[in-house]
This record gives structure tokens, sequence and C-alpha cells, in this order.
């Protein structure tokens, strides 16, 4: 098992686009052949499009994009930018007069972070499908990550800097890889040592506080934290799968969510994980769930080394000793 660049993953293009007065952007995954997809939604308070879609009972097995992108559920207009781009070229699911772009896309809260007023639309997401002929692979305050911050149990003055992560292994001929806008209401952990990385921030702007013992000891307050999270990304394999099972993927890659991030799946965040399968090679679904949870455990944790701090917001680079 190797580790690679996530652009290097067969059948696919990754782009970015970002207005950093926002600061807001997006980030397009596109597969022209179609792939396979699924979902799963674990957050209470999702921003979405296209779901439905990606059910196994419903029409369409294949789709074109996936877009991830700031600004609520206003950001869910940048997926138009996709579609046209993809018309466009002549790429999507064929009506006969023309042909209709699948184009499945999630959204994260940042509109608290500079000026509410900027967010993605259209003209961002075809200037991130313009930016995808590039294929390059960025991370930190890039993408869906420009506007994304961590730890926000206390609000913005306690919260740190989030970002867009990348990562992707290849075992053989299979490859598995995520990219991830990191934007939690609670910590992230890395993994290798339990101990968080970036994350609700002491008066001190250097220690942690630890959001989830924050919360234990106010267990009895009900409070609406609604401002601020939500963790999205794709995950894309070149291997060989139906729509019920890269579903099933799906729900396996929340794995990573869970081990990067405490807490994961809140009702204040609406964490959601798209999957793509390319097609190119045939994989035991078992192999690729475990290596999907892998990608998008450390995709998060790359997310926050990479990012810059912004706007009085701390980065893990500011803080490590």
């Amino acid at each position: 098992m190797k580790e690679i660049l996530f652009n290097e993953i067969q059948g696919i293009r990754i782009g970015n686009a970002q207005n950093l007065n926002g600061p807001t952007g997006c980030t397009v995954v596109i597969c022209e052949d179609g792939a396979s997809a699924g979902v799963d939604v674990r957050g209470g308070a999702p921003g979405t499009r296209e779901t439905d879609l990606l059910n196994p009972v419903n029409l369409v097995d294949r789709i074109h994009a996936v877009t991830l992108a700031g600004g609520s559920a206003f950001g869910l207009d940048a997926a138009s930018g996709v579609m046209q781009y993809l018309e466009d070229k002549n790429i999507g699911f064929d009506v006969g007069v023309t042909k209709v772009p699948i184009v499945c896309s999630a959204v994260l809260f940042d509109l608290a972070i500079g000026d509410y007023r900027i967010r993605p639309d259209k003209e961002m997401g075809y200037e991130a499908c313009k930016n995808a002929e590039f294929n390059e692979c960025m991370e930190g305050n890039v993408g869906a990550g420009t506007g994304a911050t961590v730890g926000k149990i206390l609000g913005p003055e306690s919260s740190m800097k989030g970002g867009l992560g990348c990562y992707a292994l290849q075992v053989g001929e299979l490859q598995v890889g995520a990219v991830i806008a990191v934007n939690c209401l609670g910590d992230v952990v890395d993994s290798s040592t339990g101990k968080i990385i970036a994350g609700a921030l002491d008066k001190d702007k250097r220690t942690f506080l630890d959001t989830e013992r924050v919360m234990i000891s106010q267990y009895d307050e009900k409070k609406n934290l609604f401002s601020g999270n939500t963790t999205i990304g794709v995950v894309v394999t070149n291997g060989k799968f139906t729509k019920s099972e890269i579903n099933k993927v799906a729900s396996m890659a929340h794995n990573g969510y869970g081990r990067a991030m405490r807490p994961a799946h809140s009702m204040f965040d609406g964490d959601t994980i798209f999957t793509m399968a390319t097609g190119k090679v045939e994989a035991d679904i078992n192999v690729v769930g475990l290596l999907a949870a892998r990608v998008v455990e450390q995709a998060v944790i790359r997310a926050v080394k990479n990012a810059e701090g912004v706007l009085g917001y701390k980065a893990y680079r500011d803080i490590v000793t």
C-alpha cells in the first residue's frame, strides 16, 4: 500500500475556486464518463442537492460531478455552474434534446466569517470546473475549505481555522481517495497520537479546551449552535461497484469522521460524504470501505494542518510547538 495524490485516481479531475474576500469557495470533483455514486448524511443540519437520486431504487445510476461549497444553502447555486460547464462539454444523461449533467452537492456554513454577502454562486462553480482542467490537488484555505473553521462550541472567539484536505492510497491497481472540507463544531484529533490538533481554544489562544468535555459539563443547557458547522467530502475509488454497494462504502467512510473529529455527527453539523466509483478495477467492498475510512481520517487531519490563519482565526501551524 502506498500514498498517492488524490488527482492520480483514474477517471476523475478536481478543481477549486474561491473568493478570499468572503472568505468562501467551492470544490468540484468531475467524472466525465460518469461514476456509480452513493451518499451518507449523518449530521442533523445538512444542506444538499440530488441526494435522493443516489437511492438505489431510483433511475439514474451514474453521476458526473460532486460539488462541495461554502455559503450555507446559498452555496448550492455553485452546482448550477458545474452543470453549465458539463452541458457545454456535451456531458450528462441523454434526454434527447440535450444531455443533463447529474451533479450532486453539499454545503457548509461559513457565512459568519468575513462578509456573509459573498458566497459561492454559478460563476464560481463554473470557474472551479475550468480549474479542474489543470487537475491540481490543493489543500488548506482553498475551495470549500476557504472559510471553514473548527472548534465552535464557545463561539468564534475560541474557534480555529479549518480547511480542505486530500489524501489517497493505492493497493495494487486499486485506488481510494478523499477530499474533505473540515468545518466541524468539535475538535480535530490526530489519531496517531490521540491529541487535539485544532479546536476550541482557551483564553490564552494556545491551550485546547476539549469540546467534548465542555459539552458534557453543560449537559443540561440546550443551545442553538447552528451557525458555523458541517464537514462535507467526497470519497473516490477506481473500483467497480453498484449504487447499493457504493452507498455502503459511504456509510463505512464516516468512520473516518469519528476517528478524527470529536464529536462528529452532532445535530449542529450536516456531516455528509459522497462516494464515486469510476469502475476501472474489481475490488472487495469491505476493503474499499475500510480504506475509505482511512483516507477520510487523514484528509480531515491534513485539512487543518495545511490551513492558514485568517481574520483573527488561528491555524494549526500558528500554535504547534
